[in-house]
């Protein structure tokens, strides 16, 4: 069999990047390891019939704003967003909270109990972000360096703003909420938020992650996909299907075949091959590609040196739950957040980020809840809750089964102590490890969602290693598309989309030149 375009991986950057390439006229090819398509944005019934769980991901702030999803007009394919009553809230150890809603004067009011200052602040930050959201978001999502995009920031802000925007990339999320903020209410939105990466709030760079989900909360809150989060899958594939790209499940990729330094096919588990005509698009980790598909015989030896030092991201503990009604906060307005932080104030955080940076397990973990049929009422029946949370642990770690169920347990403890009643309400449950989400999504090595850590040493031009920050590799027609090319992790299609971008140039009329100048880009970076 002989394709233009060959994608390894059906994740929603693989879909994406199939998409665009099926756009262009090519022939695409799709070959998914798993039964079902989909990667880790997947909905089953986990727990019980009728309740409709979110087996990774469930909540896509990047996703809904995010200028490549918006233009494969996925509406048109049967996406629909659903929001819950509000955004977020962060429940202190003491049943303090604060509230994200995507009316400004709620969550203004909301972080001004905490300060009253905070009210003007918030204000005047989501103004700044109004201005400079389109040029910033096409910056973050565009190829590696965004040339077009970053002059447009540039312009819009100004010289003098755009350094200190540029400042502002370096800050943890502590320091960032100190300028920003008077009050530890919008301080801890910001940590909260950086929390959903492996970062905690006293590392460099957290605060430009927590500061990003927070104003994309209160712009376009934290939506979910009608029916679950594997509608947003079924929209990609409906998409590229009509478009004549087909997709493959239950094959998985054990060699991209290579032939005169190019990547001219795959091979897969049974020694079938198919050839690519055009190019192969790797919708894996960069370790997987690298080392394991490719083969380091292939590669430049300071690229396989440097992928040594290629740091994952944490592992990763997940519950869901059925629920016979919704989770009893004792601070009722909680109810009506569909994502919930609890188990720490600041302090508390920069605790657990550092128990995890020494290898050792928080004794109170820190929760990130999902309230899904709070967000989308068609995820359980009427009166009941389709819940989740998920909570990091050190990689390396042994997780037998018993010992998963035991961290479970502190996890639903944790939200007992917040929501008195809570453990008399599920009718199911199902747990996760992190050896149970390798196994059901290859790319989660270890439990790390992310594809490598977020940290500020791993993005750029230093993601997946130092390099171009691009999806080229060394290795002709062949390219990353996974969450492990810049810009990184989450559900925004980036990746995908920079891949299949990098596909066409290298095909086009002027491709013999793009060759050439990568070529001797990657020579200058691995020689």
């Amino acid at each position: 069999m002989e394709v233009d375009a060959l994608v390894v991986g059906s994740g929603p950057n693989g879909l994406v990047a199939a998409n665009l390439l099926a756009d262009a006229g090519w022939e695409t090819l799709v070959i998914e390891a798993t039964p079902k398509p989909g990667g880790a944005v997947r909905t089953e019934e986990l727990t019980a019939p009728g309740f409709r769980n979110d087996v990774y991901s469930a909540f896509y702030p990047l996703g809904a704003a995010s200028p490549v999803l918006a233009g494969l007009g996925l509406e048109d394919h049967g996406l629909r967003w659903r929001h819950a009553p509000a955004v977020l809230a962060h429940v202190l150890p003491d049943d303090r909270y604060v509230l994200q809603s995507r009316d400004l004067e709620r969550t203004a009011s909301s972080v001004a109990e905490f300060d009253e200052r905070d009210a003007d602040n918030l204000r005047a930050e989501h103004a700044s972000w109004r201005r400079l959201r389109e040029p910033l978001l096409d910056a973050i999502v565009r190829p590696f360096p965004p040339v077009r995009p970053g002059a447009r920031l540039v312009k819009t802000l100004g010289t003098a703003e755009s350094l200190r925007l540029a400042r502002m990339l370096t800050l943890t999320a502590r320091g960032l909420g100190k300028e920003k903020f008077a009050g530890e209410g919008a301080r801890l939105l910001l940590a909260g938020n950086a929390m959903h990466t492996d970062l905690g709030p006293d590392q460099a760079g957290s605060g430009v992650f927590g500061w990003l989900l927070t104003m994309l909360g209160q712009d376009v809150g934290f939506p979910v996909p009608e029916g679950g989060a594997g509608r947003l899958t079924d929209a990609l594939v409906n998409r590229l299907t009509a478009k004549g790209g087909e997709i493959v499940c239950g094959t998985p990729v054990t060699e991209v075949t290579l032939s005169g330094g190019r990547a001219v096919g795959v091979r897969d588990a049974d020694g079938r091959s198919v050839r690519a005509r055009r190019a192969v698009l790797a919708d894996v980790p960069a370790p997987v590609l690298y080392r394991d598909l490719v083969g380091a015989e292939h590669l430049p030896a300071r690229l396989v040196s440097d992928l040594d030092r290629f740091v994952w991201d944490d592992a990763t503990i997940k519950v869901d739950w059925a629920l016979s009604s919704p989770i009893p906060w004792s601070a009722a307005e909680v109810g009506g957040a569909g994502t919930v932080h609890i188990g720490a104030d600041l302090d508390g955080l920069a605790g657990i980020a550092h128990d995890l940076a020494c290898g050792r397990v928080p004794r109170d973990p820190f929760l990130l809840l999902g309230q899904m049929t709070t967000a989308d009422p068609t995820r359980s029946p009427a009166g009941t809750e389709s819940a989740w949370a998920y909570t990091h642990v050190p990689r390396g770690e042994s997780w037998p089964d018993s010992r998963v169920r035991r961290h479970a347990d502190r996890m639903e403890e944790v939200i007992e102590r917040h929501a008195p009643g809570f453990r008399d309400l599920i009718a199911g449950r199902a747990i996760a490890g992190p050896a149970q989400l390798q196994k059901g999504n290859h790319s989660l090595v270890e439990g790390s969602i992310n594809a490598g850590t977020a940290a500020i040493q791993q993005q750029l031009f230093f993601r997946p290693v130092p390099g171009l920050g691009r999806a080229d590799t060394p290795i002709d027609r062949l390219f990353l598309a996974s969450a492990s090319a810049h810009p990184g992790g989450a559900v925004h299609g980036a990746p995908g989309s920079n891949a299949a971008r990098a596909a066409l140039a290298r095909d086009g009329w002027a491709g013999s030149v793009y060759r050439a100048t990568v070529r001797a880009a990657h020579r200058a970076v691995y020689r």
